[in-house]
């Protein structure tokens, strides 16, 4: 028996199909362009909250507002430019600046007055080398325990005591007349100068985010070359002009009292993970954080390869000046050549590498972020690869032309130094805000302990040893300048590794990224889920 369905039963029926399909995709379709899902939850949450607002329960919600606020924090300062940084904002990061530069011009001020030094003293190439050693030494030391200060106390007191510090044991190292006791001012300067180190690139990150950050660290590494360029240049044009080596020690110290007064009074302490709506993230145990960090595959790859470039760095700048003499006194018109000069124009050569190497790097890194998520890694190997031939380069020429080693010289250090700011933002976007103190304590008591601390004296044992077997021939000045020569040869194959480290480091670094990002976001969120329970009616 067939059934006779009415002529309209087909597009009835398609009506009751198509109708609800329809209304469902335009629904679909307006959630996902006017209120993503994760925005549609939080817009419910806020109105229920402002829905309690009447009746009067103003305790629970200045929680759920405190998240709120945090949120459109980080929304407004992912969105700024450099544009709208405040003036405020403008000296706060100058002082910091100062800082940092007055810093380095303190630690290299020795590096141009090395061979009076020395001749004071009446100590070798080795213990020459220790004095740099020496203050690295405790600063990496210190590094840590200041780090870990750092993320729960107070930073402007911490920098404010770490400046006054190294400010007073440089100007009482200065009249020390025994080597043991200089080289004991010169490791407590170390401790001071520490302090500073961990805690500054983190008041800049509390400040600004995004590409504004990268500017405002590349700004303030800007002051690493620089001040040690000046370093080079007021040891050497001081005691030149003072007829004494030890004046060129007290330059800085009067520089530094101007610094105390500035950050005591003027610099301000922001909250921790302002700038990405963070401030909420509570601080964990040391151990837990240290255990964090070692997990973290980016955080100690990129620390392997930083402390590759401040090997270098480190046996550069000691020994770079010293190395140029040695080489200008073998060159046929030597008598011609002002050899008291060399630490002067190794120090303008060395600023001005720094002053376009900086901002290079950085400006290179926030242009091809966007578009080659990984290119921060690739551009500290791409940097270190390029300075190595740089180097090779500079080495082999010093005994043949000053100008073409000083342009090998500038080369080699404008590659090594496109590094600095971009591992600087390579930490600070791959750990949580409330660990990045003890990140930066940890990261300079590696790659100080492994690379710069060790690389002055590394370089001197080095090169006396290898002057032991060449004293079979009876030209000293010569055997001198091979021995240093093959020794920092050992510089080129260290930048190989860290090219290496940088490479790999590119294989984790996103991972590592989105992990942080994840972790603040599920704050946010678990901080607004526990405002709207404790509302809720028991």
């Amino acid at each position: 028996m067939r059934i006779k369905l009415p002529p309209t039963w087909k597009s009835n029926t398609l009506r009751l199909i198509f109708i609800p399909v329809v209304c469902v995709k335009k629904l679909g379709y307006l959630v996902r362009t006017v209120m993503p899902s994760e925005k549609f939850e939080k817009v419910l949450v806020l109105k229920n909250i402002n829905k309690m607002e009447s009746d009067n329960m103003t305790q629970n919600n200045s929680r759920a507002e405190l998240v709120r606020s945090s949120e459109e924090t980080k929304n407004t300062q992912s969105e700024r430019t450099i544009k709208d940084v405040k003036i405020r904002e403008w000296i706060m990061v100058f002082i910091l600046c100062f800082v940092n530069l007055i810093n380095y011009m303190d630690r290299f001020t020795l590096a141009g007055i090395l061979d009076d030094i020395q001749s004071y003293f009446h100590v070798s190439n080795d213990k020459g080398g220790l004095l740099q050693t020496a203050f690295i030494l405790s600063y990496m030391i210190f590094a840590p325990i200041f780090g870990y200060l750092g993320d729960r106390y107070s930073r402007k007191n911490i920098m404010a005591f770490g400046v006054f510090l190294w400010c007073l044991m440089t100007l009482i190292g200065s009249f020390m007349k025994n080597y043991w006791f200089f080289l004991l001012f010169r490791a407590l300067v170390g401790i001071g100068e520490a302090s500073y180190s961990t805690i500054a690139p983190t008041i800049i990150s509390d400040l600004f985010v995004g590409d504004v950050r990268s500017k405002m660290l590349a700004f303030f590494y800007f002051a690493i070359p620089v001040g040690s360029g000046l370093g080079y240049i007021v040891g050497s044009e001081t005691a030149k002009a003072l007829g004494q080596w030890q004046w060129a020690l007290r330059v800085t110290p009067i520089l530094g009292v101007i610094a105390v007064l500035l950050i005591f009074f003027v610099l301000k302490d922001p909250e921790r993970g302002q700038s990405e709506g963070s401030s909420h993230i509570q601080t964990t145990p040391w151990t837990e954080d240290m255990k964090d960090l070692v997990k973290n595959r980016s955080f100690m790859i990129s620390t392997a390869g930083f402390t590759c470039v401040t090997f270098v760095a480190g046996a550069l700048a000691w020994w770079g000046p010293k190395f140029i003499e040695k080489g200008l006194k073998l060159q046929p018109d030597a008598n011609n050549v002002d050899i008291g000069s060399v630490s002067y124009k190794f120090g303008v050569v060395s600023m001005v590498s720094g002053i376009m190497g900086v901002p290079a790097g950085s400006f290179v890194a926030q242009h091809l972020r966007h578009r080659f998520p990984r290119i921060d890694a690739h551009l500290c190997g791409i940097g270190l690869l390029l300075s190595t031939p740089m180097v090779f380069a500079a080495c082999l020429s010093a005994s043949y032309s000053l100008t073409l080693c000083l342009t090998f010289v500038f080369f080699g250090e404008f590659f090594l130094n496109l590094t600095w700011s971009i591992v600087a933002d390579i930490l600070l976007y791959i750990v949580l805000p409330t660990r990045r103190s003890t990140a930066e304590g940890f990261q300079l008591l590696v790659s100080h302990a492994l690379g710069d601390a060790g690389s002055p004296y590394l370089i001197g044992c080095m090169s006396d040893a290898i002057l032991i077997l060449l004293n079979k021939s009876s030209d000293s000045e010569w055997n001198e300048f091979k021995a240093l020569q093959y020794a920092l040869f050992t510089t080129c194959f260290v930048e190989i590794v860290g090219a290496f480290f940088f490479l790999v480091n590119a294989l984790y670094i996103l991972e590592d990224k989105h992990k942080v990002d994840k972790a603040i976001q599920g704050n946010s969120q678990q901080l607004l889920a526990d405002s709207l329970e404790t509302e809720s009616p028991s």
